[in-house]
């Protein structure tokens, strides 16, 4: 099972863009799955449904965070070096979807404003490009991590916890 398959199969159960990519990278940045949810929870719907950077790329970055970040030495140049790996990925995922903002995303899916969380039918999964977007921004994930060797090469068994 790819990373984009875990991603799609927790939409699909429900989850959040940012819930559904973050826990399939859960076995690699240490967090339990409660832990994973309750911190991912809120970027949903492009930051609590108020549509603005794409849930699936929060969990993305989020993820960079706990397996490239020294928080140990806070350094500008630590600091550099993330943000290097954040713009990377975020123009992969430009590149593959057009924009990173949840509401462009979501242009011409007609949706409801406010805090309430749409019931997930299979009239809500056809509409939506959702599905899509959370296995592009897992396989941009995973390819990057294969790229970084964090991850073994297509084939190889999957790792315990990433370490720095």
């Amino acid at each position: 099972m790819t990373r984009a398959d875990r991603a799609e199969e927790n939409f699909r159960r429900g989850l959040n863009c940012a819930q559904s990519v973050f826990l399939a990278f859960s076995d690699l940045t240490g967090l339990d799955e409660k832990t994973a949810l309750k911190v991912s929870a809120p970027l949903g719907g492009g930051v609590g449904r108020l549509r603005e950077i794409c849930g699936a790329v929060s969990a993305m970055e989020m993820a960079a965070g706990l397996l490239f970040y020294d928080a140990d030495h806070p350094t500008n140049e630590e600091k550099s070096a993330l943000y290097a790996r954040e713009q990377e990925l975020a123009a992969r995922f430009r590149a593959a979807c057009g924009t990173l903002i949840c509401r462009e995303l979501l242009a011409g899916v007609e949706t409801e404003e406010g805090s309430q969380a749409e019931a997930r039918t299979e009239e809500y999964y056809k509409r939506r490009p959702c599905l899509r977007i959370c296995r592009t921004a897992a396989d941009i994930f995973e390819e990057y991590l294969r790229e970084q060797e964090v991850l073994p090469a297509v084939g190889d068994p999957l790792p315990g916890p990433a370490v720095r």
